[in-house]
């Protein structure tokens, strides 16, 4: 045994599950000649290293600097430990780890290295609609328990093949420990469904969804977290077959583009822009539409923006090439929006996806690879060159907000319209995915499966529930049903004041006096008159506000139902107007 080794124990908690962590940590350690081992558990990676102090201490600083592109490091704790004499550094099994949860990884677009493989006629995964590695690709929406390993997902259900088995079991390879890997001779199926009948093979279920495409059919597809609603976006007759069929007449769709080329050609793309469309997370991200654009107006009705988004898995990038030995044309630009009817939560099971979306699509692109956790697609816009979340979801969730202190279990239940919700555990926040309006039944039970599902995954019991104070929202009454069902504490929240608290958490501003300014629509007001444009002063304690301003009052006729019919805001307000210069103010 060397004299001066020492051996520490070092515990990681962030994203270091399913992002290349461990053969990162095993090649690190092997390169500066130190000992010992690693391994994943239910907190995050646990390893522990033998060497010269100096080696020990480099080996730290490189763990977090050189960390995989993937890898978010929340903290390091390090302690130390008796030296065994090893030389030699190894992977370990996973085990559990009482009373810890690590975090789950977001769902990652395709690495350029498998973009070349699903193109290289060579190559064993060419045209593989599921080819991933240890970069790319299903993370949340496949997880269905932790640690993060391959049998607590939904690729548990397609054992590997040899040649699979062996890049995820080799820490030189890319794929080792892909939890979704595999190939066309192991991997999931992409098949069809057109009037009942079922179309297979892969080529032949591409080259029938183009002709779909061209011929102006709208067709159902099933991504990562769930169904898009697919048309040919420069086809008026088609984005207006879809507007009338999914009961969206007026609110713009998604599109989605090959590339960055094809985004450039129809939206003034600037460098922030393209740093934010190309990011792993690939978001819809809003764009001023360039004046002529070949896009069809009914895309975005009335308006000078476009929500464009890129490709984010290998049967998008399919669904823009051609296919071999098929003389259809390739979409130019394709709607690409959520797979439901207005008001109703995102379809993820194609039995569901058959039966809720019959009426809209034509033709259903579909596979055999269950998505555990439905996710829609992010929205940002660019300001100033800053990335700003308007809607965040698929590639954002479920990373949560760092406190910076330790929290209880709570379990806040979100608004009525475009709801998400939020659960904190220790010194961590996690927002739900977006889940949409609860004005329907089917999205009650979405909501109520997905508090289910994140409160399952992180092992936690909600201590208190908070909810928006108007005593007629629909996650009001849920959250009052279930606080007195198990005998959990309720608080009410006024809906502005929730506003301003989440973005002092949100910048890391808990504890600091603020004046915050919340233009968000109407909210049930501390008085129970309607509030809308709100100054409120929140103090050290941000759970303590005080509305120090706020817009003139005017009648809302119908209440909530103005919200949804501007019109009658319009004439509320007009008819105010008048009134003043009646009374001569």
């Amino acid at each position: 045994m060397n004299p001066v080794a020492e051996r520490r124990r070092l515990v990681v908690r962030g994203v270091v599950q399913g992002v290349g962590f461990r053969p990162f940590v095993a090649g690190l350690a092997r390169e500066l000649r130190l000992g010992g081992y690693c391994g994943n558990d239910d907190s995050g990676v646990f390893l522990e290293i033998e060497g010269a102090a100096a080696d020990l201490d480099e080996f730290t600083r490189r763990l977090r600097d050189d960390a995989p592109p993937l890898a978010v490091l929340v903290d390091v704790a390090a302690a130390p430990r008796m030296p065994r004499g090893e030389d030699d550094f190894r992977i370990v099994e996973s085990h559990h780890a009482d009373g810890a949860r690590t975090l789950v990884p977001p769902d990652v677009a395709t690495c350029a290295d498998c973009l070349r493989e699903l193109n290289d006629p060579a190559d064993r995964r060419y045209r593989h609609p599921f080819v991933n590695c240890t970069h790319c690709g299903p993370r949340y929406t496949v997880i269905t328990d932790l640690p993060y390993d391959r049998p607590a997902t939904t690729m548990a259900r397609f054992p590997l093949c040899p040649s699979c088995a062996r890049e995820y079991t080799d820490p030189t390879d890319r794929r080792y420990h892909a939890q979704p890997i595999c190939c066309p001779d192991c991997g999931p199926r992409i098949f069809a469904v057109r009037d009942g009948r079922r179309i297979d093979g892969d080529a032949e279920v591409l080259a029938t969804v183009q002709a779909a495409l061209a011929a102006g059919d709208i067709v159902a597809v099933k991504g990562l977290g769930g169904f898009h609603l697919v048309c040919d976006a420069t086809n008026p007759t088609a984005v207006n077959r879809l507007r009338e069929r999914k009961h969206r007449p007026d609110k713009p769709f998604a599109v989605m583009a090959p590339d960055v080329a094809a985004v450039a050609a129809v939206c003034l793309l600037s460098a922030a822009g393209q740093a934010v469309l190309t990011a792993p997370a690939r978001p819809i991200v809003l764009l001023r539409a360039r004046p002529g654009a070949a896009v069809a107006d009914a895309v975005a009705p009335g308006l000078d923006e476009l929500g464009v988004m890129l490709p984010y898995t290998p049967l998008h990038h399919l669904l823009f090439a051609p296919v071999p030995g098929h003389g259809n044309d390739v979409p130019r630009l394709l709607v690409a929006t959520s797979g439901n009817l207005s008001g109703e939560p995102l379809c993820f099971r194609n039995d569901d996806a058959l039966a809720r979306l019959g009426g809209i699509a034509d033709l259903f692109l579909m596979h055999d690879r269950d998505i555990a956790v439905p996710c829609e697609d992010s929205v940002v816009a660019v300001a100033d060159g800053v990335e700003l979340p308007l809607r965040r979801s698929r590639g954002f969730a479920p990373m949560p907000v760092l406190l910076g202190g330790a929290a209880p279990v709570v379990l806040a239940v979100g608004a009525e319209v475009k709801n998400t919700f939020c659960l904190t555990r220790q010194d961590y926040a996690f927002c739900s995915a977006h889940l949409g309006d609860m004005g329907t039944v089917e999205s009650r039970r979405a909501f109520e499966a997905s508090v289910a599902q994140l409160t399952a995954l992180h092992r936690v019991t909600p201590e208190v529930v908070v909810a928006d104070a108007h005593p007629g929202y629909a996650t009001r009454e849920w959250a009052e049903r279930y606080c007195e069902d198990h005998d959990v504490e309720l608080r009410a929240v006024q809906h502005h004041h929730a506003h301003v608290a989440s973005l002092l958490a949100e910048h890391g501003r808990l504890g600091t006096p603020v004046l915050g300014i919340a233009f968000d629509g109407t909210g049930y007001g501390c008085d129970r008159t309607v509030w809308g444009g709100e100054l409120l002063l929140v103090g050290t304690d941000p759970c303590d506000a005080r509305r120090a301003g706020h817009l003139r009052s005017f009648p809302l006729p119908g209440g909530d139902v103005a919200v949804r019919t501007p019109a009658r805001v319009a004439l509320a307000v007009l008819r105010q107007v008048l009134d003043l210069l009646d009374a001569g103010l």
